[in-house]
């Protein structure tokens, strides 16, 4: 269910009206630049394996809207639809390679969803942790910032290049390293809750709460590093349904979508 409100902490009172083409123009938004972090399941569709045309359509169109709209979009995606590196753990892979593999997946995600993207009519491109010229570029801050400003979209791949680390974890480091002004999750799940709202009905939802809180709820935002790297770099984290049509828009708008976190 897509539930929507309205969050003044996301736009200042000043901005643009409504253009005939149904998007809207934004002069002074608070969030101009985002990191958006989508997990590789997304892309798989119900099954959550592989990719689904579709599916990735559907995330380029929502995606490409809030470029046009005047949103700076960066973008993490995980690998977990190919090959999760945990999985060939005790199958006779060690973790290392294994998470190698998982890097190598998201950056299979990040060129079909660039591809995605620029047949929306807005320019992609794909970076990678580890240089793979000339399948993608290597990753440069100032060049996926360029890329962002020159109204296209950054798509940082290969996680953060070493084992060990997840993509929430990359993405938690990108956003701050391209000067975000939020990290935004989209799930299948429409915010934070006090317990799994797939497995208990009576899981209330929060629509704002600080850092500390989720910490001392044990609210499971994000991986420990990556909250951690938001929470000490004052990077509001927005968790969203991404698969709710419009979400990113709204957010832009400065509805209320999703769970906020933040100090």
């Amino acid at each position: 269910m897509c539930n929507i409100g309205d969050y003044s902490l996301l736009l200042s009172p000043d901005n643009g009206p409504a253009k005939s083409d149904g998007s809207v123009k934004h002069r002074n938004t608070m969030y101009k630049r985002v990191l958006l972090k989508l997990s590789g399941e997304s892309l798989g569709g119900p099954a959550g394996k592989g990719i689904d045309e579709k599916w990735l359509e559907r995330y380029a169109v929502e995606i490409a809207d809030a470029v046009k709209a005047g949103l700076q979009v960066g973008i993490v995606i995980g690998g977990g639809n190919i090959f999760r590196g945990l999985q060939g753990v005790g199958k006779g892979f060690d973790r290392v390679n294994g998470d190698k593999m998982g890097m190598l997946a998201t950056v299979i995600n990040s060129l079909g969803l660039a591809m995605a993207i620029r047949s929306q009519g807005v320019e992609a491109e794909v970076f990678t942790a580890t240089p793979m010229q000339p399948i993608a570029r290597y990753y440069m801050r100032d060049d996926a910032v360029k890329v962002m400003e020159n109204g296209g979209v950054a798509l940082i791949a290969g996680g953060t290049g070493n084992p060990f680390f997840t993509t929430d974890s990359g993405a938690a480091l990108r956003a701050l390293e391209i000067k975000a002004d939020a990290l935004l999750k989209g799930t299948r799940v429409d915010g934070v809750y006090t317990a799994d709202p797939e497995k208990d009905p009576n899981a209330v939802k929060y629509d704002e709460l600080s850092f500390d809180k989720a910490i001392s709820e044990h609210l499971k935002v994000m991986d420990q590093t990556a909250f951690a790297l938001c929470s000490e770099g004052n990077m509001p984290i927005i968790v969203f349904d991404m698969n709710c049509s419009g979400n990113l828009t709204r957010l832009l708008r400065g509805e209320k979508v999703g769970t906020l976190v933040h100090k």
